[in-house]
């Protein structure tokens, strides 16, 4: 058991130290704001939500995001945009945790990946309009930007996911059998 803890406490480390990385490597997508980027940071998260539990891949979501807003700041001085990040990573990986873990197989795999996507997108164009945009408005004096949400935060938020759940896919076709057998939670 204690061998388990150490594992997994290394590995949790290893996945956000490598999620962080990838933060950097971040890119926007031309036909949206330029304040929107995507990358691909949640997928060692999804990979610890998967071997170690749900509350693993929190972590690695919190932990990145902790080490990038040391790293760089926020504009506005409280990490605004970390804590989107942060909920962003939560609701794509939560969700599809949940679905892969009843639906063991790659088809399973591809609905979880779908409904992580979808959720992610619902919830993060609700917590735009209401939380993160009106933030942004009053911190740093930008306009009302809250009417992006339908025709840019959305859809940018399905395209990211579309293209994270690819790649993933990409990933886990070769990783699913180890990804099983090294599950800790399963044990």
């Amino acid at each position: 058991m204690k061998n388990t803890k150490v594992k997994a406490m290394v590995s949790i480390g290893m996945l956000s130290s490598i999620a962080y990385l990838l933060m950097f490597l971040n890119f926007p997508l031309p036909m949206f704001p330029n304040f929107l980027f995507v990358d691909f940071s949640d997928i060692p998260a999804l990979i610890a939500a998967l071997i170690f539990g749900p509350v693993a891949g929190i972590l690695v979501e919190l932990f990145k995001n902790m080490l990038n807003y040391f790293a760089t700041g926020s504009p506005t001085g409280i990490p605004i945009g970390h804590l989107a990040n942060f909920a962003a990573g939560i609701v794509f990986i939560l969700p599809t945790c949940y679905v892969y873990n009843k639906l063991k197989s790659k088809k399973g795999m591809t609905l979880a990946l779908v409904a992580g996507t979808i959720i992610m997108a619902v919830v993060m164009s609700i917590a735009n309009y209401f939380i993160v945009l009106p933030a942004y408005t009053a911190l740093m004096g930008f306009p009302d930007m809250r009417n992006l949400v339908v025709p840019a935060i959305l859809p940018f938020n399905i395209l990211k996911g579309v293209m994270m759940s690819i790649i993933f896919m990409l990933l886990f076709i070769r990783m699913q059998a180890w990804l099983n057998k090294f599950s800790v939670k399963n044990a």
